[in-house]
C-alpha cells in the first residue's frame, strides 16, 4: 500500500503555495483572454481554464510527491487515492460560473489531507490578488495578514452568505430571524470571507464536494471557526463518498447558534 514517506510539512507547504501561485497566473491570463466553455454530463459548466489549471497542478504536485494521492474535480476518479496516507485535493476553478460571467467570484483551491484531515490549504483569488494560506496549528492568513473569524453574540442581525431562497424555505423547522444576506458563487470563497470576519457565517443545503471544502475548512478552523454539516458533524475527506450534504461555517461560539436553526432542515420533504 503506498503511503507518504514523511516529507516535512514545511516543504509541502512551500510546494503547494508555489504550484497554486503559478496556477493562479495561468488562470488569470486565460480569464482575461477568454476561454471555451461547455457543459459536463451533470450540466455544470467547465472551461479550458479548469482543464489547464488541473493539468498544471497535477503535473507539478504529483511529480514532486509521487507517494501522495490525487483527488480533483476535473480528473477522472481513481479509487486508489484511498490507499495513500496523504492526498492532494484540488478544485482547479471553484466558482466556474463566476469565471464564465467575468466576475471576481472564483478561485483556485488546493489542500493536503492526511487520513481524512486537512493539513495545508492554499486558496488564490487571482482577480482580487488574494492569497489565502493555512497550515494545521499555524493560523490562517490572507496576503500575510492573520485572520480571525467574527464572534457575534446573537443570530438576529448577523451577516450570512446564503441563498435568499434557502433562508425562506419551508423546510426549516425553525424560521430564521431578520439577517443580512449576501452570496458568492465559490464555496471556498464563502468560507474565506467567514475566516476573514467579513461574514459571520455561511450556510449551504445543497451538496458540496471535498474539493470545494478541504482547503477552506482548514482556513476557517485556523481562524477560530468550524465547518460542519447541518447537524454539527465535522467533515472527513478522501473517503469513499466525496459529497457532503449541507454545510455550516462560522466562528466557534457562533457556529453553535447557527446549528440551532440548521439542524432542523428537512432534507427529504
Amino acid at each position: 500500500m503506498p503511503v507518504a514517506d514523511g516529507h516535512p510539512l514545511e516543504a509541502d507547504h512551500a510546494l503547494l503555495l508555489e504550484a497554486v501561485s503559478e496556477a493562479g497566473e495561468l488562470a488569470k491570463s486565460l480569464f482575461e483572454r477568454g476561454v471555451e466553455t461547455w457543459d459536463k454530463p451533470d450540466n455544470t459548466p467547465v472551461t479550458e481554464a479548469d482543464i489547464a489549471v488541473d493539468k498544471l497542478l497535477y503535473e507539478t504536485l504529483s511529480r514532486a510527491r509521487p507517494d501522495y494521492g490525487w483527488l480533483s474535480e476535473e480528473t477522472q476518479e481513481n479509487p486508489e487515492r484511498r490507499d495513500f496516507k496523504r492526498v492532494w485535493i484540488v478544485d482547479p476553478i471553484d466558482g466556474t460560473k463566476g469565471f464564465v460571467r467575468g466576475t471576481d467570484q472564483w478561485c483556485i483551491a488546493a489542500a493536503l489531507v492526511e487520513d481524512g484531515v486537512p493539513l495545508l490549504g492554499v486558496i488564490i483569488n487571482p482577480t482580487r490578488g488574494e492569497v489565502f494560506e493555512t497550515a494545521a496549528g499555524e493560523g490562517a492568513y490572507c496576503n500575510g495578514k492573520r485572520l480571525t473569524a467574527s464572534a457575534p453574540s446573537i443570530v438576529p442581525g448577523c451577516h450570512l452568505i446564503m441563498h435568499t431562497s434557502i433562508l425562506h424555505s419551508k423546510k426549516w423547522a425553525k424560521p430564521w430571524p431578520e439577517i443580512k444576506l449576501s452570496m458568492q458563487t465559490s464555496m471556498a470563497l464563502r468560507l474565506c470571507r467567514v475566516a476573514q470576519g467579513e461574514a459571520d457565517g455561511t450556510v449551504a443545503v445543497s451538496g458540496k464536494s471535498d474539493w470545494d471544502l478541504a482547503a477552506a475548512d482548514l482556513l476557517v478552523q485556523e481562524a477560530g471557526g468550524r465547518v460542519t454539516n447541518l447537524t454539527g458533524s465535522p467533515m472527513r475527506y478522501n473517503g469513499p463518498e466525496t459529497r457532503h450534504h449541507g454545510i455550516v461555517g462560522a466562528g466557534n461560539a457562533f457556529h453553535d447558534q447557527l446549528l440551532v436553526h440548521t439542524c432542523g432542515w428537512k432534507r427529504n420533504t
